[in-house]
C-alpha cells in the first residue's frame, strides 16, 4: 500500500536570502509527524538537467509507504508539461503552496497554471490542499475599497479562498511552521486525505478482486427456455351460411308455399320457420291459439296463410321420404307471396338483415304502400306474443342470431322430428333439415342411395349416447362445452366420425386448454394417460392435437419419463420427444457439474 502526494509551489518570500529562508512546508512535516519514519529524500532533475523537484519516501501509518514529490518551480509545466502532466495523474493528494507576501507569484499562478492543473486533474476527484504560508507584513489588511495599498504586496483571505474554490480544494493559513501548524492544521488534514485515499483503494482492490473471482467461479448452468408450442387456429363459425344453404339446396324440404293459383311453389322447412315465429308454430300446430296469448298472431295466420293437403296439389318436393307427407300451403295474399322468396331468405340467414329486407322489398315492389304491407306482415311473423314490435324492434341488434338460440327449444324433442337415432338401447329424435344443413356426411346419408334416405329410425354405432347427444346439440346450438377432457375426446372422436371439423378444433382447444392450466403435482399424480390421447388424436387424424401432445410430454419430460405409460410411446415417437425434451441433457450434465464443484468447494449452490 502507498500514497503519493504532489506539492506545487514556493512557501518562502522572494525578500529573503538563502541562509535565513525557513525549511520547507513538506520537509517540516515529514522532520516532525510522529506517524513519519525511514524517511529518504532524493533530488530530479528536468531533460535539460535543471533541478525540478525533490521525491521523499517514508513510510506512515506504520507499513504505508508514503511518496512525495516536492516541486518548489512552477516552471515545470512550461519546461516539461509530460512530466507535470505524470506528476498529477499519479497523485493521490494534490498540495499547493505559496507565501501570502509573494503577490506576483500568487497572481501567475491564478492565471496561468491554475488552469493548467484543472486540464491535467481532467474531472478526477483528486483532493487538493492550498495552502497560504506566512504572516501578512502589512498586518491586517484594510477592508476599504478605495485603499489599495497593502493588497499590491500581500494576498488576502478571500483571494486565497476563491482559488480553492476553483479547484474545489480545502484552503488552510499556516501563519507560521511551528507544531501547532504543521502537526496539528496541516498535518491533521493531509492525514486525514491519506486515510481517505488508503480506504478508497481498499474498496477498488476488494471490488477488482471479487470481479476476478467471479470471472473464474465456475458459473450455474443457464436453463433454456422450452420450445414454443404449436399455436392451435379455430375455425370462424358458419352457422348462419350452414342454414342459409339449406333454403339454397331444399333438401329435406318439408313444407311447400303456393300462391293461389297454384303457379309457382316455394320450399322451406318447418323447423326453421318455427325457431323463428310463433306464427308457424300456430300454422304447424306446434302451438296452440290458447298458448300464443296474442290475437293479432292469430288473426294474421288465418288471413295469410291456409294449410291443405290433398292430390290436387302438384307433386311433393324433394327429399321427403314417404312416411313423413308434405304439408302444402296456400297464402292468400298476392304481394306478400311475390315477396316470399325474399323473406325466406330473409328469416334463413338469420333474420338479422332487416334493412337489406326492405330495400329488396322496395325494389321488386316499387310501391311504398305495398311495401309498408309486406313490411307489417313479416313483423307480425317475427313477433313475440304480446309485445307490440316497432321498427326499432327488427334492427339488426335486436334479433341477430335467433337459430342458437330459438333451435335450443327443438334440441332432443319429439316436436317436429322426422327421424329417430336409436343407440344404447335409447331413442334421440332429432330433425333432418337441421342435421343436413349442419353435417355433410348426414347430408350425404339422408339423401343419397342409402338405407337411412328413407328410414325413421337410424342405428348409431361407435359413440356413447352422452357424446352422440352432445355432437346433436352443437349441430342445432353451433356450442359445446365438455365436462371433461375424456368426454371431449370422445365428443372429438365423434366429430370425426361425421367430418364437423371445427367441433373438432373446439375439442382440439378444449383438451389443450385444460392439460396446459394442469399444475406440475397434479399431471405427476393423474390417471389420466396422456400417451392414449396422442394415440386416439394420431388414429383419429387430429394432427394439431398429436403434434401438441408430443411437445407436451416433451416439455414435461421429467414427469412422463417416470411415468409406466411413456414405454408406450413408439420408437419415432421417443426419439421427438428425445430430441426436443426439456430441460436438455446437456444441461443435467452441466448441473450435475455443477452440484458436484459445489460440494467440492463447500460452497451455499445458488441454483438448488
Amino acid at each position: 500500500r502507498s500514497v503519493n502526494i504532489v506539492a506545487f509551489g514556493n512557501e518562502r518570500d522572494d525578500g529573503f536570502s538563502e541562509d535565513n529562508q525557513q525549511p520547507s512546508l513538506i520537509w517540516s512535516y515529514l522532520g516532525r509527524s510522529a506517524l513519519i519514519s525511514q524517511i529518504d529524500s532524493s533530488l530530479s532533475a528536468s531533460h535539460v538537467g535543471n533541478p525540478v523537484f525533490t521525491e521523499y519516501q517514508a513510510c506512515v501509518f506504520g507499513n504505508v509507504r508514503l511518496v512525495v514529490h516536492d516541486c518548489p518551480v512552477w516552471d515545470i509545466f512550461d519546461s516539461d508539461w509530460y512530466t507535470s502532466r505524470s506528476l498529477i495523474g499519479g497523485a493521490d493528494i494534490i498540495v499547493i503552496k505559496y507565501s501570502v507576501n509573494d503577490k506576483t507569484s500568487f497572481q501567475e499562478l491564478k492565471d496561468s497554471y491554475v488552469p493548467m492543473i484543472k486540464k491535467a486533474l481532467n474531472h478526477c476527484s483528486v483532493p487538493v490542499i492550498i495552502s497560504a504560508i506566512g504572516a501578512r507584513k502589512n498586518g491586517v489588511p484594510c477592508t476599504c475599497p478605495l485603499c489599495t495599498s497593502d493588497r499590491r504586496s500581500c494576498i488576502t483571505t478571500s483571494e486565497g479562498v476563491q482559488l480553492a474554490k476553483e479547484l474545489g480544494a480545502t484552503y488552510l493559513e499556516l501563519h507560521t511552521l511551528n507544531d501547532f501548524y504543521i502537526q496539528k492544521y496541516f498535518g491533521g488534514v493531509l492525514e486525514y486525505f491519506m486515510i481517505q485515499s488508503l480506504n478508497q483503494k481498499s474498496s477498488e482492490k476488494m471490488k477488482k478482486r471479487k470481479k476476478m473471482q467471479k470471472c473464474h467461479r465456475v458459473q450455474p448452468p443457464q436453463l433454456e427456455q422450452p420450445e414454443k408450442m404449436p399455436i392451435l387456429k379455430g375455425e370462424a363459425s358458419h352457422y348462419d351460411a350452414d342454414l342459409h344453404n339449406l333454403l339454397c339446396c331444399c333438401q329435406c324440404a318439408d313444407v311447400a308455399f303456393y300462391p293461389e293459383d297454384l303457379s309457382t311453389v316455394v320450399e322451406a322447412h318447418k323447423i326453421i320457420l318455427c325457431s323463428v315465429s310463433h306464427l308457424f308454430m300456430l300454422l304447424f300446430e306446434v302451438k296452440s291459439p290458447a298458448d300464443i296469448h296474442d290475437a293479432s298472431i292469430v288473426r294474421t295466420a288465418q288471413s295469410l296463410f291456409a294449410v291443405e293437403a290433398g292430390a290436387a296439389f302438384p307433386p311433393a318436393p324433394r327429399g321427403i321420404p314417404p312416411c313423413v307427407p308434405p304439408v302444402r300451403v296456400v297464402v292468400k295474399d298476392s304481394v306478400f307471396c311475390s315477396c316470399l322468396p325474399d323473406i325466406l331468405h330473409f328469416i334463413y340467414s338469420g333474420a338479422f338483415q332487416w334493412e337489406r329486407l326492405e330495400e329488396d322489398i322496395k325494389k321488386k315492389l316499387k310501391d311504398p304502400e305495398k311495401t309498408e304491407h309486406v313490411l307489417e306482415k313479416v313483423k307480425c311473423i317475427l313477433k313475440t306474443p304480446g309485445k307490440i314490435n316497432t321498427v326499432k324492434d327488427c334492427r339488426s341488434h335486436q334479433i341477430k342470431r335467433l337459430y342458437n338460440t330459438s333451435l335450443r327449444l327443438f334440441f332432443n324433442t319429439p316436436v317436429l322430428a322426422d327421424v329417430i337415432f336409436k343407440i344404447q338401447g335409447a331413442t334421440v329424435p332429432a330433425h333432418r333439415a337441421v342435421l343436413v344443413a349442419r353435417c355433410e356426411v348426414m347430408a350425404a346419408m339422408f339423401n343419397g342411395n342409402y338405407l337411412e334416405a328413407n328410414s325413421i329410425l337410424v342405428p348409431v354405432y361407435g359413440v356413447s349416447k352422452d357424446t352422440f347427444l352432445s355432437f346433436l346439440e352443437y349441430l342445432y346450438t353451433d356450442s359445446c362445452c365438455p365436462a371433461s377432457i375424456l368426454q371431449a375426446m370422445s365428443l372429438l372422436i365423434c366429430a370425426e366420425m361425421y367430418q364437423v371439423m371445427r367441433l373438432q378444433h373446439i375439442c382440439e382447444l378444449y383438451i389443450i386448454t385444460q392439460l396446459q392450466s394442469m399444475p406440475s403435482r397434479e399431471l405427476a399424480s393423474t390417471s389420466l394417460s396422456i400417451v392414449s390421447l396422442l394415440k386416439k388424436a394420431k388414429f383419429h387424424n387430429s394432427d394439431c392435437l398429436s403434434t401438441w401432445l408430443l411437445h407436451f410430454i416433451a416439455t414435461n419430460y421429467l414427469i412422463f419419463s417416470q411415468k409406466p405409460e411413456f414405454q408406450d410411446l413408439s420408437v419415432e415417437e421417443r426419439n421427438f420427444v428425445e430430441m426436443h425434451r426439456w430441460p436438455s441433457n446437456l444441461y443435467l450434465k452441466q448441473l450435475a457439474d455443477y452440484r458436484n464443484y459445489v460440494h467440492s468447494q463447500k460452497c451455499h449452490c445458488t441454483v438448488m
